[in-house]
């Protein structure tokens, strides 16, 4: 698989199985593991960037989206992904 790209957007299955349109606000590599950060395409097309939840997801090594199962690991991204942020917005 290419490499995920920023603005990149995927269909993800949520927990009802439905599919759902997420977008790439973020890709962090933490300790060798590579990460993203996405939100609902929906939710950034409404332009209230207040109101956007985002999901941080590890990419296996196959190129795969998988949940962050652990507690530590993601405050470890949600930080990194936080101080990326704040580097952009000034």
């Amino acid at each position: 698989m290419d490499k995920i790209e920023v603005g990149e957007i995927f269909v993800i299955s949520d927990e009802n199985d439905e599919d759902q349109e997420v977008e790439v606000l973020a890709v962090m590599t933490i300790e060798d593991m590579e990460y993203v950060a996405v939100t609902f395409a929906d939710d950034l097309q409404e332009d209230n960037e207040d109101d956007i939840d985002v999901f941080f997801l590890r990419v296996d090594d196959d190129g795969g989206l998988s949940a962050i199962e652990n507690d530590a690991e993601f405050e470890r991204v949600s930080s990194t992904f936080d101080e990326q942020m704040d580097e952009e917005g000034e």
